[in-house]
């Protein structure tokens, strides 16, 4: 459980800059190693358009609740 906990940090972003941490060489085979998930992605220019909130009522409106 341990190796498994520090195989996980190894890879960390915030690790790779540590000097000696990740040998160049292993985390391009990591790297390459990483599923292709490209077809999940989208633009947010792909979604419908949002509809408009309604006006919230004025405060002279005199209708009942």
């Amino acid at each position: 459980m341990a190796y498994d906990y520090s195989q996980k940090l190894k890879f960390d972003r915030r690790l790779l800059r540590r000097r000696g941490w990740v040998d160049p060489q292993e985390l391009e085979k990591e790297l390459a190693d990483l599923p292709d998930v490209s077809d999940k992605a989208h633009s947010p220019a792909d979604e419908e358009p949002a509809q408009e909130p309604e006006e919230p009522p004025s405060w002279n409106d005199n209708s009942p609740n």
